[in-house]
């Protein structure tokens, strides 16, 4: 499969990158569009919700975009759109940002529902965004079961965190590409190169994982995509060990990229989950 970006999905992911280099909160996201490329107005799909999630990843940004543009996404198949925040809720997952939210956009046994009746039990998250379990009160069915909103899901979760790692990746690189010991940049020895060959490996996996899961929206793809998220938060532990004690420092930039992996990860239920849905499947 080509995952080439066209031109649009080329230019989306330099406006996004630009934007976020400048100014990384919602109220600018918001402002130059990218809330809402996912609206049935607009028309753009899981590859476009995939290139801006990456961005946001790289910037290890806190902004509700992935909420948001999984919630919108998944409304545009039924033709519908919501003033305000959305957020998504599937079934055994948080609801990110529930707290400013709207409405939500929530599974259970009986299938897809839409609800701006909900009472909230805040939870605890690594990145310190606001996360929370919802209690819905009165609510719309949108569809049966099989109506794809994990898949959605795990495809933005997906996207954000190879962002994350491709930015924790090119933090580590340029580190140790300067730190020396020895007398020696640590990029020069071997045990240094050997560990950070195996992050970028790992950042590719979930990359072609990712793409292939949001070019075909496959439900296979979107687990295997989901399993690489779980083995990309092990691979910031190795950056966090090339970086020595600086790697502990709260207000060194590698600590957001950790906590945001860390989230990511337990968004999706662990690596677990996502192999119990991949033999599902089998």
């Amino acid at each position: 499969m080509d995952f080439t970006l066209d031109e649009t999905q080329q230019d989306l992911r330099t406006l996004t990158a630009d934007l976020l280099a400048k100014d990384p909160t919602w109220p600018a996201m918001e402002q130059a569009g990218l809330a809402a490329i996912c609206t049935p107005e607009e028309g753009l799909g899981a590859v476009e919700m995939a290139v801006v999630l990456r961005e946001v990843g790289m910037a290890a940004a806190d902004v509700p975009a992935l909420p948001v543009l999984a919630a919108t996404l998944a409304l545009a198949a039924y033709g519908r759109q919501v003033d305000g925040l959305p957020t998504v809720a599937v079934k055994g997952m948080s609801a990110p940002y529930a707290q400013q939210a709207t409405h939500v956009l929530y599974t259970t046994d009986e299938g897809l529902f839409l609800t701006d009746d909900f009472t909230l039990t805040p939870e605890f998250t690594a990145t310190g965004e606001p996360s929370g379990t919802i209690t819905p009160g009165r609510s719309e069915k949108l569809a049966d079961p099989g109506h794809g909103l994990r898949k959605i899901v795990t495809v933005a979760v997906a996207a954000q965190a190879g962002g994350v790692l491709a930015g924790a990746l090119k933090l580590t690189t340029d580190y140790i590409k300067t730190r020396r010991q020895f007398g020696r940049p640590l990029a020069e020895f071997q045990a240094v190169t050997m560990q950070i060959a195996d992050v970028y490996i790992a950042s590719r996996a979930l990359d072609v994982a990712m793409w292939s899961a949001a070019w075909g929206m496959d439900g296979d793809d979107a687990a295997i995509a989901g399993f690489h998220v779980s083995e990309a938060f092990k691979a910031l532990f190795t950056c966090q060990h090339l970086h020595g004690g600086l790697g502990l420092d709260v207000t060194y930039p590698l600590h957001r990229y950790f906590g945001h992996a860390k989230h990511l990860s337990h968004l999706l239920g662990g690596a677990d989950a996502q192999l119990d849905l991949i033999g599902a499947h089998l």
